[in-house]
């Protein structure tokens, strides 16, 4: 019997080898949402081997494609090439990360309902979304980069990352990834020999790997690779910033959108690698023994690694240094990350790379989770801004009813200065450098789902730019006016992603951001223009920073 069934599977495994793959594959007549995948359809070719996907609604999907592999705390490499046929038809292994906090809200989870898959080392994987392979057209192809800072999160995480609007309405190739993070990701031991040089960074060469990976193998899949755009929120942001400014990914990416995640500075070497040398001294692990470390059980490094940043951290701020992130982030080495992102300028190897920057209004929105917040009394929340702004509190005030006139109390609270700061700076050391443009945006919709209570919060805009209001309607309600804005916010991107410009029918035209002029595209249920609408205001916090890399 075990040598029948054997047999069975050398069969199985010469038919499925055998199948080829038809350029210009016609998809099969299927009903609205039926999921088509065989040994005949969904067959594309890349450089290690071909793989299966599957087709739905006009387009066709791949899940969890390796990119690249990687031992621990190693650069990545080239993936290992396969005989046959390849299903990649579901997410891969997400990089192993902290339990998520979230989950213990369940206001918070309804709203965000994460998708946190199921964890593994080997997690370099990409996610595509596209409506032709082997077609011999070019399409604009999107790389979104997701959230979780340096630490969390995956290219699953949000059902608004969920490709296939996007990819169906632009005509555009969508993908998104998975690389390693945390612990995994940037922990520099450098200090410990040649052989960990680039340790401290492995995180960020996986994001150019997996873009090396587009461009060697994303004409297969219907795309471009002489127009790609990356686009990234919260840390995804980060990343998009940093890698405008890493040499190894020049070329590799031709326009980049930075939501939510304005990162002008990261780690410092002499931090980076303290925490490196206290994650070793965590350990118990002898310098001559530091080879040990790739051994070491998965909870157990990100314990002594948390453990590190914290000693570390407070350590830092004896000396002077304040900042939003600090730990797990790439590191300013010489090499991978010659220097500061946009510190103190904006990086020359981008110049000619557009870039579209915003953040939301109220990004962590402060009444979100503190209810009493949520109706406060005028004399209140002035009693809050006078324990921050003191003898400036009334400049404040003035400034605030300037940039926002008709606010409710609940406003002052909520307002975020901590992402918009850094955005208006880093728009405009963009434009500065007078290169190609940069357009700026605020996100200015709340969302109508639990009595408002989210506002306009750190993620909200993710769902309207992939055309996925309906699909995560539980964080934006999924009305009509939400499905509106959904539609003017995509065509934007993928008008951006097309041509170096955001354009919608819906919308006054989108002029570029200058220093002098401020303009910026406040998209909300009246989409308009505005121009410096608070700079007075951002003089006013800024001197009084809350410095975020």
């Amino acid at each position: 019997m075990k040598k029948q069934f054997l047999s069975l599977v050398a069969f199985a495994a010469i038919a499925l080898a055998s199948c080829q793959c038809t350029p210009g594959q016609q998809q099969p007549t299927a009903q609205p949402g039926e999921i088509i995948a065989n040994s005949e359809t969904a067959i594309a070719t890349t450089k290690q081997g071909k793989v299966a996907g599957y087709t739905q609604d006009g387009l066709y999907i791949y899940k969890g494609i390796p990119y690249a592999k990687a031992e621990r705390f190693m650069p990545p490499t080239a993936p290992d090439s396969w005989e046959g046929i390849r299903s990649s038809r579901a997410f891969g292994p997400t990089c192993p990360q902290a339990p998520r906090q979230g989950w213990t809200n369940d206001q918070m989870a309804f709203a965000y309902r994460w998708d946190d898959g199921f964890p593994g080392e080997d997690c370099l994987r990409v996610n595509i979304w596209t409506p032709g392979i082997e077609d011999g057209k070019k399409r604009p192809v999107m790389v979104w980069l997701h959230g979780g800072g340096y630490a969390a999160g995956s290219g699953q995480e949000l059902p608004g990352y969920d490709g296939a609007n996007l990819a169906r309405k632009g005509d555009v190739v969508v993908v998104t990834l998975n690389h390693r993070l945390n612990v995994l990701g940037f922990l520099d031991l450098s200090a410990f020999g040649e052989k960990y040089a680039a340790s401290g960074n492995v995180g960020l060469l996986d994001l150019v790997a997996a873009l090396q990976w587009v461009k060697e193998n994303i004409a297969h899949f219907g795309g471009d690779a002489g127009n790609v755009t990356i686009f990234g929120q919260s840390g995804g942001g980060g990343k998009v910033s940093t890698l405008l400014a890493t040499p190894s990914a020049k070329g590799l990416f031709h326009k980049a959108i930075v939501q939510s995640g304005s990162m002008l500075r990261t780690m410092e070497a002499r931090y980076s690698r303290r925490i490196g040398a206290a994650v070793v001294e965590e350990l118990g692990l002898k310098p001559g023994k530091i080879d040990d470390i790739t051994n070491i059980p998965y909870t157990q490094l990100l314990a002594a690694g948390e453990k590190a940043v914290a000693r570390v951290k407070a350590e830092a701020e004896k000396e002077g240094i304040s900042t939003f992130i600090f730990g797990w982030a790439p590191t300013v080495d010489g090499k991978v990350l010659p220097a500061q992102p946009f510190d103190p300028q904006a990086p020359e190897q981008s110049r000619e790379v557009p870039v579209i920057i915003g953040t939301t209004q109220h990004e962590f929105c402060m009444s979100t989770y503190v209810p009493a917040f949520r109706g406060i009394s005028k004399e209140k929340a002035e009693e809050q801004m006078r324990a921050k702004y003191g003898d400036r509190t009334n400049d404040f005030l003035a400034a605030f009813e300037k940039a926002y006139p008709g606010y409710k109390p609940q406003d002052l609270i909520d307002t975020d200065f901590i992402f918009r700061p850094g955005a208006v700076e880093q728009a405009d050391l963009k434009a500065n450098q007078g290169g190609a443009p940069v357009y700026m945006y605020l996100f200015r919709w709340e969302s109508p789902v639990m009595d408002g209570i989210l506002r306009s919060t750190h993620c909200l805009e993710i769902p309207f730019v992939f055309n996925n209001v309906v699909r995560h309607a539980s964080m934006t309600g999924g009305g009509a006016e939400a499905i509106a804005l959904g539609e003017t916010m995509s065509d934007c991107w993928i008008s951006f992603a097309r041509t170096g410009k955001p354009a919608s029918a819906n919308l006054p035209e989108w002029k570029a951001y200058t220093a002098a002029e401020g303009a910026t595209m406040n998209f909300g249920a009246n989409c308009q223009l505005s121009y410096h609408h608070d700079k007075e205001l951002l003089e006013v916090v800024r001197s009084f920073p809350v410095r975020g890399f």
